[in-house]
């Protein structure tokens, strides 16, 4: 086998470049076994060095069965990176697996992939092979146990690839067209409106105290009294509460109206299990 030969058969197997695998060649006084091995070990290297850098853009990936469904977040440094085909094949069978194992990424980064290497061995590869640096973000799991789940995705790449996804789920007394079309809306709606809870109860204190302090900081110097400031102040936490809290936004379809109105008017015992909501850059 002639040494282009080589080469050309060591780039198919590792997916490095041709600099790479000839100087790998040469190192290995041209064992293609040993070279593979010496690639590996430069690509583990050269991955380590990529991990200190940002890693924005991205991709959301949607993941179901008939027991759950999971949004799977994968972060790269460019958003050309994010339509790379290796990059794609390698989140679609990423994404099931995380379906798999219910977003526990401790897990998931020890699983099998089809190469029969594992999650966390076939990132590095890739990291080297494309020269971004690639990190797993955000999973989470619905269970789709006595309800029923909907779900969303917006400025789709392929498939189930996209920048932003959705999952929802509903439980109700009965199934029916009304409901259906109500949650496949429901879904459209927290892609736009982006709520961080379902109710005001739910909002995390920190981050009702971080907009106390921007509130305060906004009166400082406003010249009012503290009397009246202090009523202004809670009437835009309390503004802020319900203009987060899924069931007290303005419900998108038809805006005069809140999504708990639209919920009651639909009736048939309805209610809003849970909802995941992930966009890139977020």
């Amino acid at each position: 086998m002639s040494d282009i030969e080589k080469i050309k058969k060591l780039r198919q197997s590792t997916g490095a470049g041709f600099k790479d695998c000839n100087s790998a060649l040469k190192e290995s006084a041209g064992d293609l076994e040993k070279a593979a091995e010496i690639l590996r070990v430069k690509g583990i290297a050269k991955a380590s060095k990529k991990m200190s850098r940002d890693a924005k853009e991205g991709v959301i990936l949607l993941s179901k069965d008939e027991n759950k469904s999971s949004l799977l977040e994968v972060n790269c440094e460019t958003d050309f990176v994010a339509k790379n085909d290796d990059f794609i094949k390698f989140v679609k069978e990423l994404s099931e697996l995380n379906n798999q194992c219910s977003s526990n990424l401790e897990k998931l980064d020890k699983l099998k992939m089809q190469n029969g290497k594992t999650v966390n061995e076939n990132l590095v590869a890739l990291i080297a092979k494309i020269g971004e640096k690639i990190t797993i973000g955000r999973a989470k799991t619905i269970e789709n146990k006595n309800c029923t789940t909907f779900s969303y995705q917006h400025s789709i790449i392929k498939d189930n690839v996209s920048k932003l996804g959705v999952i929802l789920s509903l439980e109700s007394k009965e199934k029916s067209e009304m409901i259906d079309t109500f949650g496949k809306q429901l879904a459209m709606h927290i892609a736009a409106s982006n709520p961080i809870a379902l109710t005001s109860d739910e909002i995390k204190k920190e981050t009702i105290d971080k907009e106390q302090e921007l509130i305060a900081e906004e009166l400082k110097n406003s010249g009012k009294k503290d009397e009246i400031a202090k009523k202004i102040s809670l009437g835009k936490l309390n503004k802020f509460k319900e203009q987060n809290s899924l069931i007290t936004q303005d419900w998108v379809m038809e805006p005069k109206k809140k999504v708990k109105d639209v919920m009651l008017e639909i009736g048939q015992g309805i209610n809003i299990i849970d909802f995941i909501r992930f966009k890139i850059g977020d």
